[in-house]
């Protein structure tokens, strides 16, 4: 088993920030600065082409650190952030901005890759949380969550679908090809978001993995707008979601 270690820290907008790893895996941890109380951890994963800093990670840490008082860690999946690209990554995104060029659906090999990425990052999250719960501020027996939207949605399926230590999630704007059978093995509460008008992923499709998912509570937030638009007023929702499925109190407006 791999510990973790502090390699960076600072403070901000109510916040700690630790740059951590695990292994050869980097990510970040959020808590909030009023101190090293025992709180919900609540993981997220991280958009394609993006990474654990994105300006989406640390706004939804912001919110979730400072409306609840939880921890928010997130790592770079394979290829992305502070990881090397492998030839593979290359060969896979190459041939994705070709598709885009020609006019090409782009799902297909979207599909592909992010499954690929799901295999290598499922058990890097498993590694990660293993890590986390040792910190006496998070602790083993502590309830932890999940908050990933399309590529996160990618990797956060398969890791719900097998992690017992998440009891709850935020999910959602991904192709469900890969997905189905996972999501049905997922009972714990969900919530899923979905763009009504989006160009990449059928309407159709994202509601066909909504229907999948086997949990007896799950609820369907659908926007209009195309891909991008997804709003950002979501994570607050999110927030109250994982409000009362970890256990706290929204202490102030995320």
């Amino acid at each position: 088993m791999h510990s973790l270690q502090f390699t960076a820290e600072s403070s901000s907008n109510g916040m700690i920030e630790r740059d951590f790893t695990v292994g050869d895996v980097p990510g970040v941890l959020w808590s909030p600065a009023s101190g090293a109380e025992r709180a919900p951890l609540v993981l997220m994963g991280h958009g394609g082409g993006a990474h654990k800093k994105h300006p989406a990670m640390t706004g939804r840490a912001h919110s979730l650190v400072t409306g609840c008082g939880f921890h928010v860690a997130v790592i770079d999946a394979p290829g992305h952030g502070d990881r090397p690209r492998t030839a593979y990554d290359e060969q896979e995104i190459a041939e994705l901005r070709r598709a885009q060029a020609a006019g090409e659906p782009e799902g297909p090999i979207v599909v592909r890759y992010n499954a690929r990425l799901a295999e290598l990052a499922v058990p890097e999250y498993r590694a990660t949380l293993d890590a986390l719960q040792e910190l006496p501020e998070i602790g083993a027996e502590g309830p932890v969550g999940y908050l990933g939207i399309a590529m996160g949605t990618a990797i956060g399926v398969p890791l719900v679908a097998v992690e017992p230590r998440i009891t709850a999630a935020v999910l959602g704007l991904m192709w469900p090809d890969a997905l189905f059978e996972k999501a049905r093995r997922i009972t714990v509460p969900i919530e899923f978001d979905l763009q009504w008008d989006d160009e990449r992923i059928p309407r159709e499709a994202g509601l066909a993995l909504f229907d999948a998912f086997a949990s007896k509570e799950k609820t369907l937030h659908a926007n209009a707008g195309e891909h991008v638009a997804f709003p950002r007023f979501e994570v607050d929702s999110a927030v109250r979601f994982f409000a009362r499925h970890l256990g706290r109190a929204v202490t102030s407006p995320a």
